[in-house]
């Protein structure tokens, strides 16, 4: 494996571990959000009971229920009686307008006046957030006593201010968090998989730590540069074999994005000339393929 592809795959560990700190923050925010509307929506109902509770005593009837509340779709609920009453228009608008004012999420919505049947709208009217948008009709007129329904519609609201908040808010500390990780990996040249097995290679009468960035013999040592010691544990990992030029250059070069041409060469020249030390040992061309370690026994 490629010295290369042991930093790519140390790059996409800690991407992986961003990615997968955002799932978790997201599917966090979701269950919030959802106990949050679980909740918001609970309290709606119990407004909606309410306000069937006042049109009652509103119309004298201070005994019969308010029957349970009908969601009719995600937006849409219907407050049902169990006897008929009357209502006048101007005291349904005040009711609805002071009790929704209590539901955070009830900036606009729309109400109808039904009878039971469901075939006529009695009574409509649309309240919004912005007074001047309101429509409001025929106030101070009493309905006669009937079976009615009231027909509630809210505009669908997205994520309210709070979870807005949270989220945005978590935007930038996971952006943080990404870039201390990305700058944790920093891109270091490395060596293949095999020298964390292979330290040490015997090269003639050349002792090659690859570890250590060393030539030692005869009680001698000299030093190798980063690029220097890679270039030559591919050739100590293949002696006496043809390493084709291509090669040399993607594992030492172009998989960090850099493509060379004549620096291949300064640095063969520069191993041959720390390689003296044992005549025996040699860089050789092979014409139109690449390079070759020789090493005469």
């Amino acid at each position: 494996m490629h010295f290369s592809q042991n930093l790519l795959s140390g790059k996409y560990k800690y991407l992986f571990g961003l990615i997968l700190l955002s799932f978790i923050s997201i599917i966090c925010a979701a269950f919030s959000i959802t106990g949050s509307n679980d909740f918001d929506m609970a309290r709606r109902e119990v407004l909606l009971r309410r306000i069937g509770h006042e049109l009652l005593l509103q119309s004298g009837d201070s005994t019969s229920r308010v029957l349970p509340v009908e969601k009719i779709s995600g937006n849409e609920y219907q407050i049902r009686f169990e006897k008929p009453l009357t209502f006048k228009t101007d005291s349904l608008v005040n009711t609805t307008q002071r009790l929704l004012a209590k539901d955070p999420l009830a900036n606009d919505y729309v109400v109808n006046v039904l009878n039971c049947d469901g075939t006529d709208v009695v009574y409509g009217y649309a309240i919004s957030k912005n007074k001047k948008d309101d429509i409001i009709a025929c106030k101070r007129r009493a309905q006669p006593r009937a079976c009615y329904r009231i027909s509630i519609k809210f505009k669908p609201k997205g994520l309210n201010a709070t979870t807005k908040g949270y989220i945005l808010g978590g935007l930038p500390f996971l952006a943080f968090i990404g870039f201390i990780f990305l700058r944790s990996v920093k891109p270091r040249r490395g060596f293949p998989n095999d020298i964390r097995n292979t330290n040490v290679f015997t090269l003639g009468s050349v002792m090659f730590d690859a570890k250590n960035r060393k030539l030692i013999t005869n009680g001698k040592t000299i030093d190798l540069t980063g690029t220097e010691t890679r270039l030559l544990l591919i050739f100590a990992m293949s002696p006496n074999e043809t390493i084709e030029r291509s090669r040399l250059q993607k594992e030492i070069w172009e998989d960090e994005g850099v493509i060379v041409g004549r620096s291949l060469d300064m640095f063969i020249s520069k191993l041959r000339k720390k390689l003296e030390l044992d005549p025996n040992i040699n860089i050789v061309v092979i014409r139109g393929k690449g390079y070759k370690l020789e090493i005469s026994v």
